[in-house]
């Protein structure tokens, strides 16, 4: 398992497991964008991509971890828990932040598991599951 910042060359393959999670290859200029900026970041394993964090700092000057994918061959398997502990570390601020919806039970667990707390929420993104703002405060930044 390694983690690394993703390059031009991963772009397609990323675009892929975003399309494969979602429907829809929508987000790829957002994700060509933010390997261009080295705010991507892929994990491999068994010579694959097997899951990518995308964050940036412009939620009040906070680094915010906007997306998290992790291809379902590799989940269950601890990897948005490394990309997340990655990111603890390498974080350009002392506070992080992440969401989710709140039905999507699996990322709450996640959340929960790498010492994250409910920060807020958000009601209007998708009708009927309000978005769970979670935090963290980190000692490295």
């Amino acid at each position: 398992m390694e983690i690394q910042n993703a390059k031009k060359h991963h772009l397609h393959k990323i675009i892929e497991l975003d399309k494969k999670m979602i429907g829809s290859d929508h987000r790829k200029e957002e994700i060509h964008q933010a390997i261009k900026e080295e705010r991507c970041l892929i994990l491999y394993e068994e010579e694959e991509v097997a899951a990518f964090l995308i964050y940036h700092t412009h939620f009040f000057d906070c680094c915010f971890i906007s997306l998290i994918m992790v291809d379902p061959a590799h989940q269950r398997k601890g990897l948005a828990s490394s990309l997340l502990t990655h990111m603890s570390k390498i974080s350009p601020t002392n506070k992080l932040f992440s969401s989710t919806n709140e039905s999507n039970e699996s990322m709450k667990k996640v959340f929960i598991k790498n010492h994250f707390k409910k920060s807020g929420f958000v009601n209007n993104l998708d009708e009927g599951d309000p978005e769970i703002i979670y935090f963290k405060k980190l000692l490295n930044a």
